[in-house]
């Protein structure tokens, strides 16, 4: 089969291919056999219709159209395999199928043009040397005395208050009855709502967002036995639509007040609320917990800043089918992310809003792809490898800690190895490029520029959610995803996020440093 290749923009390989004519005779006598065993023709069994009545009722064109769709599949195939093109996703037909048509001869050659995508070629223009700044985060000494303050306050014991008002941080039990000066909001409320604003020893804490607002405040400084009228205006953006903006009068009796009586912060205490024997010890793991999560957070932080600055010095020209992917998986993970947060993503994710989510999520998409591509290339030019024994010890370590549960070893080994490899890509680059550690809050204005940039699709989703329509099938959001599996291809963009879990993708760096593209879809 003779096959011309000819380089398309957006890392598209287009392929003239010319049929024989053994295989065109070939492809239409399929054709032929197929209908006569499928056609259901009156008057003859199915299998034993005569040549040319089934080339009078089926017609000629239509079995041209059947014989030449599947040569061309099985040539654009064949030819990917005889040239060794590294293709991405599905074929494209350049030439009209309907011109085709009417130029199919069975037993003659014919020639057509497709296009496919191609793993896309990276232009690293520098990565060694990098110079960049990254705020170093260091553990607040407070944390550890207000985490063990909040400890206390939970474990407190409640004592009966005599002689003195109501102040914060107590815990009031009242009686209570609303009532609605407006009309109208009284009337929008039902028989069940109604109840609600009528209550008998309801025990609300004094303190701060309790209760509606206006309530604890209205309560300081009363006695118990005693009964005051609180005027209380609802917010405009309150969570109960029909009292938006209304006003209420409560009345309420303090019936009843304790305060909180914090245990002592001693070795018992400590015993009390964790595994550890002595308060120093309790303290000591605090420390090394709020210590490690810094170092984490700052580790973040100048992994972000590197991968930032690569994309100043990265040229690629992507493929459609890359970016479409992986609009696709991050549709998809934003969509298991709400159903796990216990909302019904089926109401956002409706197929009028799909399309504005997908164009929304296209910038970003094309960041991560390209923060992927430039990492992958960095591990291929200077032959950085996830170390076998680093990966063995991590999938030994979450295999324990998923105990019994079964698990997908090939699966859990891809996402190890990658997240292994991207170590070792971060440690090449922090050793070979100048990072210069700022002060918590130093780059805060361009770090709030880039949260409002990836907080774009969840903002529109917001939207969208108060909106959307109530139902969809729940095959909308991931049809894509089973179309992009179908065609065994992944988007190569795992590494260009910092700081995800193994078990939250696997999709190795590895196989994309050596342009490949492997579909290990997760979750």
């Amino acid at each position: 089969m003779k096959v011309t290749q000819e380089k398309l923009p957006a890392s598209q390989m287009g392929l003239e291919i010319e049929i024989p004519s053994d295989a065109s005779k070939q492809a239409y006598e399929k054709a032929v056999q197929e209908f006569m065993r499928s056609v259901n023709i009156p008057g003859f069994r199915k299998g034993k219709v005569p040549r040319q009545v089934l080339l009078q009722r089926v017609g000629s064109l239509r079995i041209k159209a059947a014989a030449l769709e599947e040569l061309i599949q099985k040539s654009v195939q064949d030819a990917i395999e005889q040239e060794k093109i590294q293709a991405i996703g599905n074929y494209q037909l350049r030439s009209s199928f309907e011109e085709l048509i009417t130029q199919f001869e069975p037993g003659q050659p014919i020639t057509f043009s497709a296009a496919v995508d191609v793993q896309p070629e990276v232009t690293l223009h520098k990565y060694s040397g990098l110079i960049v700044k990254a705020e170093e985060i260091k553990p607040d000494p407070a944390q550890v005395d207000q985490v063990l303050e909040e400890q206390r306050n939970r474990q407190a014991t409640l004592i009966p208050v005599e002689n003195r008002p109501a102040q914060m941080g107590d815990m009031a039990i009242v009686d209570y009855k609303a009532s609605f000066p407006d009309s109208e909001a009284a009337a929008d409320q039902s028989d069940d709502e109604d109840k609600s604003w009528e209550q008998e020893d309801f025990q609300v804490e004094l303190a701060e967002g309790r209760f509606v607002p206006g309530f604890v405040d209205g309560l300081i400084g009363m006695n118990p036995g005693e009964t005051r009228e609180l005027p209380i205006e609802f917010p405009a953006d309150y969570m109960i639509q029909e009292l938006s903006g209304k006003t209420a009068l409560f009345t309420v009796t303090l019936k009843e007040l304790k305060e909180k009586e914090p245990p002592a912060l001693d070795d018992d205490f400590a015993q009390a609320v964790s595994e550890f024997e002595t308060l120093a010890e309790l303290r000591d793991s605090l420390e090394t917990r709020y210590r490690e999560e810094a170092e984490r957070k700052t580790s973040s932080n100048k992994e972000r800043a590197l991968l930032e600055e690569l994309l100043n010095h990265v040229e690629v020209d992507l493929p459609e089918s890359l970016i479409d992917q992986e609009i696709t998986y991050m549709l998809t993970q934003t969509a298991m992310q709400l159903e796990n947060q216990g909302f019904d993503y089926k109401q956002i994710f409706t197929r009028e809003a799909i399309p504005g989510l997908r164009e929304r999520s296209r910038p970003e998409a094309i960041k991560r792809i390209q923060r992927s591509l430039a990492l992958g290339e960095i591990a291929k030019r200077e032959s950085i490898q996830a170390d076998p024994e680093a990966v063995k010890a991590k999938v030994k370590e979450i295999v324990a800690e998923l105990e019994d549960r079964a698990v997908d070893l090939e699966r859990i080994q891809s996402a190890v190895e990658e997240d292994v490899l991207k170590a070792a890509i971060f440690k090449w680059l922090e050793e070979n490029c100048t990072i210069e550690l700022l002060p918590e809050g130093s780059l805060q204005e361009a770090a709030e520029a880039e949260a409002e940039a990836e907080a774009a699709i969840s903002e529109s989703i917001e939207l969208m959610a108060e909106a959307a329509p109530i139902s969809v099938e729940a095959e909308v959001v991931l049809e894509a995803t089973s179309e992009a599996e179908a065609g065994e291809e992944a988007s190569p963009s795992t590494l260009s996020d910092s700081g995800e879990d193994p078990e939250n993708r696997s999709r190795t760096t590895s196989k994309a440093s050596k342009s490949k593209a492997k579909s290990t879809q997760d979750e």
